[in-house]
């Protein structure tokens, strides 16, 4: 049976098995190279086809017999065919990012563009750029004429690609250059899609302009190259299709709110619906200390727990396919809200204040005290959230309002 794949460096944050399951059936693996790997590889023809990630999407060119001129124009290739004995080298990213800037409304036209990253993708970019009449591309470079130290010369930028792996995972909390100084701008992309949202996006997000990442431009591309593999073509509406599959099937789900509320009641059952895994953050944090959370806050105090919170969500929330209920003050960190969102939607779990539990709460021990932490906490569950769920009936619907959302 004729074998397909995906070749790169590390894979393992990779969506693209699961992406060409969904377009057909046919076995694609994935091939993690070392550099001296690569030209073996391609050369013993062991796949009829195959995907090119970071960092070979140039190096894998001279080993090739023909470069499709659109490949050859933009530098850089992420698909290889066997076609008759002869291995055709193919750019399918192009369409996949002009797909994805389009889907999220993000228009270079007659805009300043600032690209960053010198890599295959970045090839692409430039491209894609200067296809849809972009002003002006620049490209900031780690030692090229504009750098990490000097790129705010050119912070009149209106839209920024992000080429580079800054962001990541498992390296989360990192991101390629701060939004803030960018006056101008009106659209973000990150190529990257794992985790869903980055530091990056998150940024971008805040400041209220159109941002997108990498998911859109993976499923296209990777829709693309499907047609290149079997010279056929399918319908865009499968890329749309694969989104939500994807999305589906990584997403966490994260509920807040006010303690007593019903999280961990309506979590547990959102997860056996879902087949996910549920966490309990405060849970994890009687784990991590050894003390139930009264004693933590009659011993430590608030601030001791919040920074153990905040140490947990970090580390629940790079995890994918989990139902997270958190503790009532998970907001008052305005940081905790990446690390929650990276790979989650949120949902404000809300209930009537006379009816919220209060038994074992050290923060809401009587109805003057429960008002008066609503009153604090309501704007920043608002801000916090994705979706809101009354909880004033049954477990039960809830959770519909949950998977309805969903």
């Amino acid at each position: 049976m004729e074998k397909y794949g995906l070749i790169g460096r590390t894979l393992k944050h990779s969506y693209s098995k699961e992406i060409h399951n969904l377009l057909g059936d046919y076995p694609y693996d994935l091939y993690e190279l070392e550099p001296e790997e690569v030209g073996e590889f391609v050369k013993s023809k062991k796949l009829k086809a195959f995907n090119v990630t970071i960092p070979y999407k140039k190096d894998v060119m001279p080993y090739l017999d023909e470069i499709d001129e659109s490949a050859r124009l933009i530098g850089a290739v992420n698909t290889v065919v066997n076609e008759n004995g002869k291995l055709v080298g193919y750019n399918t990213d192009f369409k996949g990012m002009i797909y994805m800037l389009s889907r999220a409304k993000i228009d270079v036209k007659d805009k300043k563009v600032m690209i960053l990253g010198t890599g295959g993708t970045s090839f692409t970019a430039q491209a894609v750029a200067l296809h849809l009449g972009a002003k002006e591309i620049v490209v900031v470079s780690r030692s090229g004429k504009v750098n990490y130290d000097n790129y705010l010369v050119h912070a009149d930028a209106q839209v920024v690609i992000n080429t580079t792996p800054v962001g990541m995972y498992p390296n989360n909390y990192e991101k390629p250059i701060d939004l803030g100084d960018f006056k101008n701008l009106t659209g973000v992309a990150d190529a990257i899609y794992n985790p869903d949202t980055t530091m990056f996006t998150c940024q971008a997000e805040r400041l209220g302009v159109n941002y997108t990442n990498g998911l859109p431009m993976l499923v296209a591309q990777a829709k693309f190259a499907f047609e290149k593999f079997f010279s056929k073509t399918v319908p865009d509406s499968v890329i749309e299709g694969g989104l939500n599959k994807i999305w589906k099937d990584t997403l966490n789900v994260v509920l807040i709110g006010m303690p007593g509320s019903g999280k961990s009641t309506i979590g547990k059952a959102l997860a056996s619906a879902l087949g996910y895994e549920f966490i309990d953050t405060d849970d994890k944090i009687v784990e991590k200390t050894g003390m139930d959370i009264p004693t933590i806050f009659a011993t430590k105090g608030e601030g001791y727990f919040r920074k153990i919170e905040s140490e947990v969500l970090k580390e629940v929330g790079v995890l994918t396919r989990k139902v997270i209920a958190t503790g009532g003050g998970v907001v008052k960190d305005k940081n905790n809200y990446f690390a929650l969102k990276q790979n989650g939607k949120i949902f404000w779990i809300f209930r009537d204040l006379n009816a919220l539990a209060t038994d074992g709460r050290p923060l809401s021990k009587d109805m003057e005290t429960v008002k008066k932490l609503y009153e604090e906490r309501k704007n920043l569950y608002n801000a916090f959230k994705h979706f809101k769920i009354e909880n004033n009936g049954s477990v039960d619907l809830a959770v519909k309002g949950v998977l309805d959302l969903l």
